[in-house]
């Protein structure tokens, strides 16, 4: 979900991207949650029966599972990445960095049934969208992180992403970065796209559109689009939001869901238009000013993706401590000059002057109260909905 423009431009997702993704990262949310079963609710666990033992002081290594191009690069060597390498040298702790998430729900398949048993899953960071995040938390598989040992998230950390919902104290998930979905087009293959009802109905876009497979972002922009929120809805208004969707659906308008996928083939003019994360278009938009990020005229969707120590890592402090060094102003600048999403740090723009004066005006990654205000959480759900919900979406995705 990210994007890259100076730094490492030759090295950054933006090669990747149009180089194609991995087939995995099309599953859809839907299909995801169907193959690792969410019909069965997962076991919870409480902390006293699921206890995590940290050997931090005996072993300074740490295993960090990201997703794909989501840190900087060195422009010469893609195997090195600037602020990890700055951060082993000043700790002495060894990192090991995994680029091995490409869907949510892939990602908790995979993982799921080492912590439902309470057992190691290899990784002491992951990171992973809020959602899903909040899902882990109410399982009870995450560690509790001390705050005392990371006080640049305790200064630096943004108001708007304090106290969430799922996590009231800011101990369980710190955000990574932060995103926006919204609609991006093609200029070079079709005139510019302003609405979500644009998107699925105008006859030139007819099957030349993709949607996202991430049900909360692509119901969310059309629960908006009706006038409705998706941060505070009804059974109604999701309904209402499902069936303009089928019937784009069944009239031929969607092309196919989509994970990041959705980029190389809006670069290369295979789709016209489509709803998509604002990293990526704007990754693209850097080689080709005709492919352009759209605010739509009833809101985009905001998220973050957040790290975690999941139970049974025994490198929590270890943790802490590179989750605290992210949360340097210097280092979070430039982390965000290197993928361009949402920066979580106060006094990184300040610092971005430094790196790119541009970059510190984009309001996509430093967002203004105007696109904030235009900006929408998806509503938290329970575990029934999210079941329901998800179920009602997959059977028209065809996930």
């Amino acid at each position: 979900m990210v994007f890259h423009r100076r730094l490492s431009a030759s090295l950054s997702r933006r090669a990747f991207l149009r180089g194609g993704l991995a087939s995995a990262a099309v599953l859809s949310t839907g299909a995801g949650l169907a193959g690792c079963g969410t019909a069965a609710v997962p076991p919870k666990q409480a902390e006293a029966g699921c206890v995590s033992q940290d050997r931090s002081d005996l072993e300074p290594t740490l295993n960090f599972s990201n997703w794909i191009r989501y840190i900087d690069v060195d422009a010469k060597d893609p195997t090195k990445r600037p602020t990890l390498e700055t951060f082993q040298e000043m700790t002495g702790i060894r990192v090991t960095y995994t680029e091995d998430i490409n869907d949510n729900a892939e990602f908790f398949g995979k993982v799921r049934g080492e912590l439902a048993a309470c057992q190691s899953i290899n990784r002491d960071i992951i990171v992973v969208t809020d959602w899903l995040a909040a899902r882990l938390i109410r399982l009870g598989w995450v560690q509790r992180l001390d705050t005392a040992a990371m006080p640049n998230v305790q200064r630096f950390l943004l108001p708007s992403l304090r106290n969430r919902s799922f996590d009231g104290d800011n101990r369980l998930a710190i955000p990574w970065q932060s995103g926006l979905a919204g609609l991006a087009y093609n200029g070079h293959e079709t005139k510019a796209v302003r609405t979500v009802d644009e998107l699925l109905t105008r006859r030139d876009l007819k099957g030349r559109v993709t949607l996202l497979a991430e049900m909360r972002d692509t119901m969310g922009l059309i629960m908006q689009s009706n006038g409705h929120d998706p941060a505070n809805f009804t059974d109604r208004h999701f309904d209402l939001a499902l069936e303009k969707l089928q019937r784009a659906v069944r009239n031929g308008q969607i092309r196919r869901f989509t994970g990041n996928d959705y980029a190389p083939d809006l670069a290369k003019g295979d789709i016209a238009a489509c709803f998509g994360w604002s990293g990526d278009v704007i990754q693209l938009a850097a080689e080709d000013p005709k492919i352009r990020f759209v605010t739509p005229e009833s809101g985009m969707m905001i998220f973050s993706d957040d790290m975690l120590v999941p139970n049974r890592s025994t490198h929590r402090a270890n943790a802490e401590r590179l989750i605290d060094y992210y949360y340097d102003p210097a280092t979070a600048a430039r982390l965000a000059a290197a993928v361009n999403y949402i920066c979580p740090v106060v006094g990184a723009r300040d610092e971005m002057e430094r790196i790119d004066p541009a970059l510190a005006r984009n309001p996509l990654i430093f967002p203004d109260d105007a696109m904030l205000l235009k900006s929408k959480l998806f509503m938290s759900l329970t575990e029934q909905q999210e079941k329901t919900y998800e179920e009602k979406f997959r059977r028209v995705t065809g996930g």
